[in-house]
């Protein structure tokens, strides 16, 4: 079994914040969230904010946004997509299967949408109850295994790629391990 991270692994960026800046398009509003969103990342960046506290802090603000302003989410995702389906890298598109699994910190509403595009019927990410607009779990670092685990109990992983360290629970768990840089994959396990 081949598992994929998703965000700067098989998609060129950040899908989070290039969502971010799709829905800031239709909604200027969102520029006035910008400073304390700034401030949430270089807080995490420098080991002042853990994500548990993040999530605890500000969903309650990105929710209250969410339920006011997105009315389609799912209309909005496959437009998202439309616009954003290039950014998927050619490594990627030329040796994917459809057995693949993406296990992403990217919302499961978007993995969704761009699996059914690229024929991938395997993924895990953050779950969100889009009806209440609100974060049920966070698919990130130890947490992607957890994840893992519980849809896929007994699963060898034989190949894992990801763009970061903070994977290395599943790198661990892999055979064998690739990080990926822009368009250069490189075995580090």
């Amino acid at each position: 079994m081949n598992v994929y991270d998703f965000d700067n692994t098989i998609y060129r960026g950040e899908s989070g914040v290039d969502a971010f800046f799709f829905y800031l398009k239709r909604h200027p509003q969102l520029l006035l969230a910008l400073p304390w969103g700034i401030h949430a990342v270089v807080r995490y960046k420098k080991g002042k904010l853990s994500i548990d506290d993040a999530i605890a802090q500000y969903s309650g603000t990105i929710e209250a946004f969410c339920r006011k302003h997105i009315t389609e989410p799912e209309d909005d995702v496959k437009r998202f997509w439309d616009t954003h389906m290039h950014k998927i890298k050619p490594y990627y598109l030329a040796q994917r299967r459809p057995d693949d699994v993406i296990l992403s910190a990217s919302m499961d509403i978007f993995l969704a949408e761009i699996c059914r595009r690229l024929g991938i019927g395997n993924f895990i990410g953050s779950v969100t109850d889009v009806a209440n607009m609100r974060l049920v779990s966070f698919c990130y670092r130890e947490n992607k295994v957890d994840a893992f685990r519980a849809v896929y109990p007994d699963a060898k992983v034989e190949n894992f790629y990801t763009d970061s360290v903070n994977d290395t629970p599943m790198i661990e768990m892999a055979e064998h391990a690739f990080l990926v840089r822009g368009d250069e994959v490189t075995q580090i396990k």
